[in-house]
């Protein structure tokens, strides 16, 4: 199923391609820096890094940032948030915050793929206040217990 999702350019990024799937499978679209020259990220620091475009999504979806797998492999760059979420009524530009988890510093050049943007439904939840909650095994048990 595909849905439509309007997208603008900054007007000083026509020359930056719109996110795309890079393969008939792909999950994600790859998404674009927009920098006017080259970023470092150095070992440990985070750094907002804007992809150009701004969204206008269909309510009842979002759009999740993740890291690219070979970002993240090679060089240790992922996203301190991930996935980051873009709420369908925000109209902003679309930033990306990324980390540098290797021990290299990482440059970014203009146009480079820092991230892929996935679509998702979103359900979303009506909370009810109770006073007692439903037994389960696990109950309170979390952090390792099930196992590690």
């Amino acid at each position: 199923m595909r849905i439509k999702v309007g997208v603008k350019r900054k007007d000083e990024c026509k020359d930056l391609p719109l996110p795309g799937y890079a393969t008939e499978g792909s999950s994600g679209m790859d998404l674009y820096a927009d920098v006017d020259s080259e970023i470092t990220i150095k070992p440990g620091e985070i750094k907002l890094v804007s992809a150009g475009i701004f969204l206008s999504i269909p309510m009842g979806y979002e759009a999740q940032i993740r890291p690219r797998s070979g970002l993240a492999l090679k060089y240790g760059i992922t996203l301190p948030n991930t996935p980051g979420t873009i709420d369908s009524d925000y109209r902003g530009l679309l930033q990306v915050i990324l980390t540098n988890l290797g021990k290299k510093d990482f440059v970014i050049k203009r146009g480079d793929r820092i991230a892929q943007m996935v679509f998702k439904k979103v359900e979303r939840a009506e909370l009810c206040e109770v006073s007692d909650l439903d037994n389960t095994v696990r109950s309170s048990g979390g952090f390792g217990h099930t196992g590690i």
